[in-house]
């Protein structure tokens, strides 16, 4: 893999870095801003790095220190006049500025036309490549989120759409209504995935490559746990990074189990001569379904350790180290759909796929790279 080398998302024609460059620490406004937020010179250099490696998918979010960063991303864009060669995501639906307004929340169809004309505004751009309804609010139905979209796409203000946080039942009702109406089809899904959370792997990544779903992914190293900072401890962990105040504990993330992850973690990157985060961000980037991780960091130097992820590959024997260290529990009622169920749904007649060319291939999130 390398940063000028790049996937199409999901069943579309978009072509983006297998790295997205996150921008939630962009900026100081806000409550994370104050306390993990990087200034406007170092957000301008972490943004011009990474382009200049040749990444070319940056995401972002009217909630994200609020608003701050979107307005510092069109100030870089406008600066560097190459607002066309840069995927850019942006998301709604957290009321961040209007307290008390119940309509400046939420997913609704009002919401979202106020939301995307603010974004653009703070983007300084007239369309959007990407933009996503950021989390379920359990109230709007799929059908006014997927209509509005559609809407957006043909006014010329968003290119693509998806969604990030939600249900898979909600993202599978959202694309399904799409294809059944002739409406714009959603392309992306934005979920939390890392050895410490793989959840979606049961769920979304057959649904995201049935339904034609890039999967970008958030939280890679597992909010920090992956990155090398942290030890156990008595009190839970030792080691600098925002983990290490009450938020580790009350998020649950130092658990024997991820202790055993980050232990196993350890031991591959050493055997590689990599960094721990390194091979974190490695193993996500190159699991089923995956088409893009949104990297983060708050100097030029960790940016330039995330960015080197891709150079090298993880050899399939330490690959089942983790993968065997982080196996999640499989849930009701996938454990039946292995052996011996499947032998006897069928008869215990063997039972094959097609060889390969049968069918054409479906792009997806895993589709071949392009140049």
């Amino acid at each position: 893999m390398s940063m000028d080398r790049y996937y199409l998302l999901g069943r579309s024609g978009l072509r983006v870095s297998p790295l997205s460059l996150g921008t939630l620490t962009f900026g100081k406004d806000g409550p994370l801003g104050g306390t993990w937020g990087a200034t406007e010179d170092v957000s301008r250099t972490l943004f011009n790095r990474y382009l200049d490696a040749g990444g070319n998918f940056v995401d972002t979010a009217d909630l994200y220190t609020h608003g701050s960063s979107e307005t510092l991303i069109g100030k870089f864009l406008e600066e560097r006049g190459d607002r066309d060669r840069v995927v850019l995501t942006t998301k709604y639906s957290y009321n961040a500025t209007r307290p008390g307004d119940p309509n400046a929340g939420g997913n609704s169809r009002k919401n979202m036309l106020r939301a995307v004309e603010a974004s653009l505004k703070r983007l300084r751009t007239d369309y959007i490549d990407l933009y996503l309804l950021h989390t379920w609010d359990r109230i709007t139905p799929a059908e006014e989120v997927v209509r509005t979209f559609d809407d957006l796409v043909r006014a010329g203000k968003i290119r693509y759409a998806g969604l990030s946080d939600v249900p898979s039942w909600y993202a599978a009702r959202a694309q399904t209504w799409a294809e059944a109406h002739a409406l714009t089809p959603l392309i992306n899904l934005q979920l939390q995935y890392s050895l410490v959370e793989r959840s979606l792997e049961h769920e979304y990544v057959p649904l995201a490559q049935t339904l034609g779903l890039g999967i970008t992914t958030w939280s890679p190293l597992g909010m920090g746990l992956l990155s090398g900072k942290y030890r156990p401890s008595e009190a839970g962990a030792q080691g600098g990074g925002r983990l290490n105040t009450a938020a580790g504990g009350q998020l649950g993330m130092f658990t024997e189990r991820n202790w055993r992850i980050v232990a196993t973690l350890e031991q591959v990157a050493r055997e590689l001569g990599r960094d721990m985060s390194q091979v974190a961000l490695n193993w996500v980037a190159t699991q089923p379904g995956v088409g893009s991780v949104i990297i983060g960091a708050t100097n030029p130097k960790q940016l330039d350790g995330n960015l080197a992820a891709l150079d090298f590959t993880i050899p399939d024997g330490l690959r089942r180290q983790l993968d065997e260290a982080s196996a999640p529990p499989v849930p009701f009622p996938h454990g039946m759909f292995s052996n011996p169920y499947q032998l006897n749904l069928h008869g215990n007649a063997a039972v094959g796929d097609k060889p390969a060319g049968y069918t054409q291939p479906v792009f997806t999130g895993t589709a071949p790279r392009v140049g």
